[in-house]
């Protein structure tokens, strides 16, 4: 048995026109469109200057992109009337504001379809104005506007940012080539473990003046909530949180440290290669088969992983790149660590090792120990906000990656970041309260 209450079929009600003021009259489908005859529920015939009543002069149809139905498209044929005043000769239409904003050819619920299939079903701007019946530009003008001053511009969307995120992001297929912009995200959520990171803007270029500026700008009392910076090894970064953020923290990411042991063992693997053959490395060498064994963590590495690693250190040319492999497992250890104080100890303790003691002979393992003794203050940190990593906002980056191709790539950034705003911004959840 049915709980629900149903009532009487009604097209106004179904079609949401309730909703913009109008009355269904009337209905026209065919194969590829559904028309919906409407007019103004409660029409105003009074004049605005000197609040006569208005004499019925005409009528005038206006056709709008309405919400789809069954991914047919619909329009809206509105019937409203145009008044003249019997006293002043004003004459005026009946108002749809309440229907559709001035000058735009797609209705308010429309607009809502599209701004919600936009954001949380990740539909690309071509399969929306599809589904409107309308063309690509009209769509994306319209539905970037609305994201603009819907979601972009509310002004409550940077309150309760503790943790920031900031990293640069390639923006590629540009007429000119690559090119580069910093990514900034909140990762409040993510740490206090109440829900994801989310984007909070981007700004072209990547250098220190670009996020020196951009913290700049922001509101003084914003900038004194924010606790932690999490980022790469980008020196800029760094030198523009400490002149703007003195009393927030700098972490550098675990996996751009790790970055850094993994590329000090791959450059050593291939100055050894050239040093021993005179030549880059071939499917048949040793060196060459061990690029990516090296690179696994010893405790995830498989039988055959391990037995290649044996076979390694039976070659005394290749102690140079034993050594550097150690040094690589030693700092993944240290963040697998279940205890962060352990780890941290660990780290502290290999990180002071490097910077003073390394062989002769191994310049990728110096300029590594030289590299982590300088950041050893952001590095360290870690360990005291376990949560404050970067590693959401790389996720955030491959969320990008794909929009990218859904979008089929884009050639104006001020429209790539838009749309990037609006597919990780984080307005999933206030567009569909199920999400």
């Amino acid at each position: 048995m049915l709980n629900s209450t149903f009532t009487e079929p009604d097209l106004t009600t179904f079609t949401g026109l309730n909703e913009l003021g109008l009355t269904a009259a009337g209905q026209h489908l065919s194969k590829t469109k559904a028309e919906i005859v409407c007019h103004v529920t409660n029409p105003d015939p009074w004049c605005r200057t000197c609040g006569a009543p208005g004499v019925p002069r005409d009528t005038v149809i206006r056709r709008i992109a309405h919400q789809p139905f069954g991914w047919r498209p619909t329009d809206l044929v509105i019937k409203h009337r145009r008044y003249r005043c019997a006293y002043c000769r004003r004459v005026w239409r009946e108002d749809l504001s309440q229907a559709v904003a001035p000058r735009q050819k797609i209705s308010r619920t429309g607009l809502g379809w599209a701004l919600v299939g936009l954001v949380c079903q990740h539909l690309s701007v071509s399969r929306i104005a599809e589904g409107l019946g309308v063309s690509w530009n009209t769509a994306n003008e319209a539905v970037l506007a609305e994201g603009q001053r819907l979601l972009i511009d509310d002004p409550t969307r940077f309150d309760g940012v503790k943790v920031l995120g900031v990293d640069e992001h390639v923006w590629r297929h540009t007429r000119t080539g690559d090119k580069y912009v910093t990514v900034i995200v909140d990762l409040t959520a993510e740490r206090d473990g109440t829900g994801t990171a989310r984007l909070l803007d981007m700004i072209p270029g990547r250098s220190k003046a670009v996020f020196k500026t951009w913290l700049g700008e922001q509101d003084e009392r914003w900038r004194q909530g924010i606790e932690v910076v999490a980022m790469d090894g980008f020196t800029g970064f760094k030198t523009a949180a400490v002149e703007e953020l003195p009393h927030a923290v700098e972490v550098l990411d675990p996996f751009h440290v790790v970055k850094l042991g993994s590329e000090a063992l791959d450059t050593t693997r291939q100055r050894v290669q050239r040093e021993q053959y005179g030549r880059r490395g071939r499917k048949e060498d040793l060196l060459y088969q061990c690029r990516r064994t090296l690179t696994t963590g010893l405790s995830l590495a498989t039988e055959k992983q391990k037995t290649k690693l044996e076979d390694l250190s039976k070659v005394p040319e290749h102690e140079s790149v034993q050594l550097v492999w150690s040094v690589y497992q030693r700092m993944v250890d240290a963040y697998r660590q279940p205890k962060p104080e352990v780890g941290r100890w660990a780290l502290e303790q290999l990180i002071s090792e490097i910077g003073r003691k390394v062989p002769k002979g191994l310049p990728e393992l110096q300029r590594l120990g030289g590299t982590l003794s300088r950041r050893k203050t952001d590095i360290l940190a870690y360990f005291d906000h376990i949560g404050s990593s970067n590693g959401p906002t790389e996720a955030l980056n491959g969320r990008l990656e794909h929009l990218r191709g859904i979008a089929l790539g884009f050639r104006n950034l001020t429209h790539y970041i838009a749309r990037s705003l609006l597919e990780a911004g984080g307005f999933r959840p206030g567009l569909h309260s199920e999400l």
